[in-house]
């Protein structure tokens, strides 16, 4: 039997914990709730204010240190957000919400690199607290941690200072009205855009805050972002995106759930919260508090317009298609020659990633639906594989079949599910599901824990009819291909074939029905088609196609782990496509490649890569949001201006004419 004591201490942990949540989301559902913006990097400026408070307390000590940086470092990191605000999410306040939560992700990349490039990758603290703060406190027998008494404090004070800013204040009254019709409010006089500044900045000096809470409750370390984020999205999706009395309330029953599970079951710890947002979608699908204002049509966003025509005709095209295919033919026959096997290798990984963005392309680019949960699949197939290699057969072909069937099925599922909810919803919903995989996969023995899933043998062939490419030849002297070589062009053939089924698909009625839905969904709806169903479709398509490109990568590396599930890996993902050009199938695989290229050129060169692509990415999206297709008819569009007349290249239409 439990005692009152011990289950009192559960429930003070457990309300620690949602407190500093509740800093971490509070401003995260302000900010979205007014200003229409997801913030992506919300996590990484959580961070930068306990690295900040390291570094004053280190410079003045715990006496004075803390209380200096509990007051400083939020003003800092509040700074900084009022200048990502102004300079780079302003420009694009008409082009949609989706558009400034892509730039965030962006600042993701760059605050992270800059993280560790001013205070070290490997750096791991714990912010150091006045004495006032040591020891316990003991209150009718109880004794409990008096830092812990602190936050709870803290937290209760920040929450009704912005309750009473946001009901009783002019700043709270302008914000709130600007929510409901911001041009109402500009008609007035009022520049509200200086008031989304300080809105902004308002919810990154609160997660800075977070940040010194959190620090001197555990260790300040690279990982503290991406900790605090995804209990962060949970919250204010269960809250209601946009709510900020969902976005308390929330936080609240997460840290006492999560200090339930973590006492009682153990095993199931950290896979709760995310039952439970998903449970509440599926119910109420804006969250418990949220309001239909922030249901926010998923085409509502430039980047997904799609591009077609353009500079080059069809044959055109055709043609250079099958040069690139051609020239990726003849990779292997240059290595050790003009370079080394190695890229070779990079070439193959290339091709995976392009397999799977060009799977996200087909519901992203010709739905509007964007998932950060996309990596679920790729994880999946390649734990299907690796587990069929491990227990049924070493045949590959198997070992891909069953990769995409257990990836259809699940597809289905998931599609069916989140495809009742929109926008920013399904983000987080598919970002939930992939969580779910991602704590599953790391927890079990059969999938090799946190390990994952190595040392397996794979043959090319059917069960008893099976050759190891290792033990193989074919060719003849200088020419002799073998081993890599061959599994480089079994995935050139897997690629290829998937991207003409995918071109197939998307040039036929479905593809077009499919542009119809992203374009006007009620249009389609009244003509008579079911667009869920489509949606569904489409999802599941994608979703197979993701499988299968996982099931090559534990074909060709022989290993799965959970890193494969990451959100981070969806993001990633996410800005292929969008660099390359969504809703057209090619441009997402170039987008992979140029981003796998390049992250592997500047990763020999300079440690603070993501920090360089990050700034790039930022760019791509201000003043190129239809991607690296789209340079040419820019281009041809420029030279034609500069010459003073003659034919002019529009801007490419949307579509999906490959």
């Amino acid at each position: 039997m439990v005692s009152p004591a011990l289950l009192f201490e559960i429930l003070l942990n457990g309300l620690v914990i949602g407190m500093i949540y509740v800093l971490a989301a509070a401003g995260l559902a302000l900010i979205f709730g007014v200003m229409d913006i997801l913030n992506l990097s919300h996590g990484e400026l959580f961070a930068l204010g306990g690295y900040l408070a390291i570094s004053i307390v280190g410079s003045l000590g715990a006496g004075v240190g803390f209380w200096v940086a509990l007051l400083a470092a939020p003003i800092v990191v509040g700074v900084i957000g009022m200048a990502i605000e102004r300079v780079t999410l302003r420009p694009l306040y008409g082009r949609g919400h989706l558009d400034q939560a892509l730039v965030t992700f962006g600042f993701l990349l760059i605050i992270y690199d800059g993280l560790g490039l001013i205070w070290g990758k490997s750096r791991s603290e714990v912010i150091s607290t006045p004495g006032l703060l040591e020891g316990t406190i003991e209150i009718f027998g109880f004794s409990y941690a008096a830092y812990n008494y602190f936050v709870l404090a803290l937290g209760t004070v920040l929450v009704l200072l912005t309750w009473g800013m946001l009901n009783y204040t002019k700043f709270g009254l302008i914000i709130r009205a600007g929510s409901q019709d911001r041009k109402m409010v500009g008609d007035l006089g009022i520049n509200i855009n200086r008031y989304y500044t300080l809105l902004f900045g308002f919810g990154m000096a609160l997660a800075g805050i977070g940040g010194v809470a959190m620090g001197a409750y555990q260790t300040v370390s690279l990982s503290l972002g991406n900790s605090i984020i995804i209990p962060a999205f949970v919250v204010v999706v269960i809250g209601g995106l946009g709510s900020f009395k969902g976005a308390v309330f929330g936080a609240l029953l997460v840290g006492v759930l999560q200090s339930l599970m973590s006492t009682y079951v153990p095993f199931f710890s950290g896979v709760e919260i995310f039952l439970v947002m998903i449970a509440v979608l599926l119910i109420k699908p804006r969250g418990l508090f949220g309001n239909p204002h922030w249901e926010v049509p998923s085409s509502d966003t430039n980047f997904l317009a799609g591009v077609r025509g353009g500079v080059f005709n069809t044959q055109t095209r055709k043609y250079l298609g099958v040069g690139a295919v051609g020239l990726l033919a003849l990779v292997p026959f240059g290595a050790g020659t003009f370079y080394s096997a190695y890229y070779v290798s990079l070439t193959q990984e290339l091709m995976i990633w392009a397999l799977l963005a060009l799977s996200l392309d087909l519901v992203m680019g010709y739905t509007g639906l964007i998932s950060l949960g996309h990596a679920m699949f790729y994880g999946l197939g390649a734990y299907t594989a690796m587990l069929v290699f491990m227990h049924l057969t070493p045949s590959i072909l198997v070992a891909l079949v069953a990769a995409i069937l257990i990836c259809t099925v699940v597809a289905i599922v998931v599609g069916h599910l989140s495809i009742r909810v929109t926008g920013p919803y399904f983000i987080l919903i598919t970002l939930g599901f992939a969580e779910l995989f991602y704590e599953g996969v790391s927890k079990f023995d059969f999938t090799g824990g946190s390990n994952g899933l190595f040392g397996v043998e794979r043959k090319f062939g059917i069960p008893g009819m099976s050759v190891d490419f290792r033990e193989i030849e074919v060719g003849m002297e200088p020419i002799v291909l073998s081993g890599g070589e061959l599994y480089f062009y079994f995935v050139l053939i897997f690629v290829v074939l998937s991207y003409l089924v995918a071109r197939t698909l998307m040039n036929a009625p479905f593809g077009s029905i499919l542009r119809s839905v992203k374009e006007n969904q009620q249009r389609t709806e009244f003509m008579g088609y079911d667009v869920r169903g489509y949606k569904l479709r489409a999802f599941t398509i994608s979703g197979a196609l993701a499988g299968l490109a996982g099931g090559l990568f534990a074909a060709v590396q022989g290993y799965a782990d959970p890193s494969l599930f990451h959100w981070l890996v969806s993001g990633e993902l996410i800005l292929m496509v969008v660099l390359g050009g969504t809703g057209t199938l090619y441009g997402p695989m170039l987008g992979a490649g140029v981003f796998v290229g390049f992250s592997d050129f500047m990763s020999g060169y300079i440690s603070s890569w993501r920090l360089v692509l990050g700034v790039m990415f930022v760019l791509f999206v201000l003043f190129l949001p239809r991607g690296l297709v789209s340079i040419p008819a820019r281009v041809k569009m420029v030279w034609n201006r500069r010459l003073g007349g003659g034919e002019t290249v529009t801007e490419p239409s949307p579509g999906g004419d490959d």
